[in-house]
């Protein structure tokens, strides 16, 4: 079933899907609950023995929590694959069930059975009249990445818990590894130990509940496996970055972030017409697209409508980070809500002067470097000779701040490449005629650009950057231009209201705060560094579809920045990878 199809049924699929989703989430409460509520715990496992049962997936426990909470999250994600399983699993409880109540009279006679076995069947009746909302598509190696994550994780959990059983048995009595093992194996599964069949095994209470939580891991490591999304799409291959910049040619001057569509490890999705364009990335289970759609404004929503689409035939959460206010609206009529990221520092090259008593600060430090003896030289990528440019890639690399190429909405991600020779690199040197710090712009239209790239040699002298954007300022008949995209200023807002007199304690405290995290993060200091040329500020966006989504896309955000790394191999294991694919 597509997508377009999910959204045309009626209230009741929808009431259904819901209600199934709600359920797991009380039964993962429930089931939390009683493992850290000892007595409440006990007294649902008694239920759950002799002629009395609970409602489905209610068993009590850390795992049992752990496997609710994953199905619900995949439910409510609209996997089909977690519909599927639900379904099956609680029919296989339901038949079984109802078959006991209609066969003996003990079980009929408590009241909880009855309700146990109403609540089963109700959720079944919900996810079957709900099942068009589960429309969400898994990768097809999902099946087999599950088994091998299961048949190698209980062979290694199941190691792990015979050693530890071996290293704490206190019973005196002689066992075997097997027997060992044998008991640790039947914890992880069954999370029940084999005291009865095994009375040669006695371990203390805290073994059994690391053997539990080696189960838990492993049983939310399968499920990861099974229920995992499709990670990726295919990138921009050259036919796609051709029309892209088609589009750019016509529009380009709309969005001052339209060039960082090009960056190659995107995706695009065109409108139907193909006058409009979304370019995204998928991270971590989120399509994330960063700036307005390319192309004609009239095209957008075809194009919008066309990545939303994919995305919940996915099961992937729709954002956008650093839309522009209109491009923002756009989005929003498309059911998607906005939260103010922060703004864009645009500078009008005709109005800037550094006259005037505000500038002060600001030309006292540009004469300072001028006396210096610093110069710039501002050139098109495709007027630099291909030895020379190599020199500066080398140079860009070798003054990188950290190993990771940071960014995403606002860089392009390469450097130097051949297609992007309209873009304006600008080379400072000192008085001996040293190259010192670089700077990268990427066009904005026919009359624009915007940053790209910052680079300087660290013991370079403070103010060289503010230097070179003064000097392209002043000098912009040189590249035809008549605007300037600098950086972007997270809660610009907040640390200009926040400063000022008579700013309420919300806003003081939340200014603190970022203040705080600054000193990590660049968020202040991102912001006076803009404020000092005194651009025009234009606000840009983050668009979402549930704020329930709001941690899973901000971490993807980061991760697609540079500012967060997924868990991987060691280093020095990466390299040796290297090394041999080499």
């Amino acid at each position: 079933m597509s997508p377009e199809e999910g959204r045309t049924r009626g209230p009741w699929s929808r009431r259904g899907a819901g209600f199934g989703i709600w359920y797991l989430r009380t039964v993962t409460f429930i089931n939390v609950l009683s493992a850290v509520w000892v007595s409440f715990g006990n007294g649902i496992r008694r239920h759950n023995s002799a002629e009395f049962f609970t409602p489905y997936l209610l068993t009590a426990g850390f795992a049992s929590g752990a496997f609710s909470l994953f199905l619900c999250v995949t439910l409510r994600r609209r996997k089909r694959a977690s519909w599927i399983l639900n379904l099956v699993l609680s029919g296989l409880l339901a038949v079984p069930l109802a078959f006991v109540m209609a066969t003996f009279p003990e079980f009929r006679a408590h009241v909880q059975n009855w309700v146990s076995l109403a609540l089963t069947v109700l959720f079944i009746a919900a996810l079957v009249i709900g099942r068009r909302e589960f429309y969400a598509k898994g990768d097809r190696a999902n099946p087999k990445l599950a088994a091998a994550v299961a048949a190698g994780g209980l062979l290694v959990t199941s190691l792990l818990a015979a050693l530890l059983v071996s290293a704490t048995n206190t019973s005196g009595a002689p066992s075997t590894f097997v027997e060992r093992w044998r008991y640790g194996l039947m914890r992880l599964v069954s999370l029940a130990a084999e005291g009865r069949a095994l009375p040669e095994i006695t371990t203390p209470n805290w073994v059994d509940v690391a053997i539990n939580v080696l189960s838990t891991l492993l049983l939310v490591a399968v499920l990861w496996a099974a229920f995992r999304s499709v990670r990726t799409t295919d990138a921009l291959t050259a036919d796609d970055e051709e029309r892209l910049r088609g589009l750019l040619a016509r529009h380009g001057d709309r969005d001052s972030l339209g060039y960082f569509a090009l960056r190659r490890d995107k995706s695009v999705l065109f409108s139907p017409s193909g006058k409009a364009a979304v370019t995204y990335r998928v991270v971590g289970g989120v399509s994330l697209a960063s700036g307005d759609p390319l192309g004609d404004p009239e095209a957008w929503p075809g194009a919008i409508e066309g990545w939303l689409a994919e995305a919940r035939e996915h099961g992937w959460a729709p954002a956008v980070m650093g839309a522009s206010e209109e491009g923002g609206t756009i989005y929003a009529r498309h059911g998607l809500d906005a939260l103010e990221l922060g703004d864009e520092a645009i500078v009008e090259t005709a109005e800037f002067t550094l006259a005037g008593r505000a500038m002060r600060t600001v030309r006292q430090a540009y004469h300072r470097i001028e006396r210096a003896g610093y110069t710039v030289r501002i050139r098109r990528h495709e007027d630099i000779p291909a030895q020379e440019m190599d020199r500066l890639l080398e140079l860009a690399d070798d003054w990188r701040d950290g190993e990771t190429e940071r960014g995403f909405s606002m860089a392009l991600g390469r450097l130097g490449d051949p297609a992007d020779g309209s873009c304006v690199f600008l080379e400072c040197r000192d008085a001996d005629g040293e190259l010192r710090a670089l700077l990268s712009f990427v066009p904005w239209g026919p009359k624009g650009l915007s940053l790209d790239l910052m680079r300087r040699e660290r013991n370079s002298e403070n103010g060289l950057m503010e230097f070179m954007v003064l000097e392209l300022i002043q000098r912009a008949k040189e590249v035809e231009i008549t605007q300037l995209s600098l950086n972007f200023a997270m809660f610009r807002s907040v640390f200009e209201r926040g400063s000022r007199l008579g700013a309420g304690p919300v806003l003081r405290l939340w200014r603190s705060l970022l203040s705080f995290f600054s000193r990590w993060w660049q968020i202040e200091s991102l912001y006076r560094a803009n404020a000092k040329y005194r651009p025009i500020w234009e606000p840009r966006y983050m668009l979402f579809e549930k704020s329930t989504d709001l941690l899973r896309i901000g971490i993807a955000a980061g991760r697609a920045e540079g500012f967060l790394e997924a868990p991987g191999l060691p280093k020095w294991l990466n390299r040796k990878h290297l090394e041999k694919a080499r």
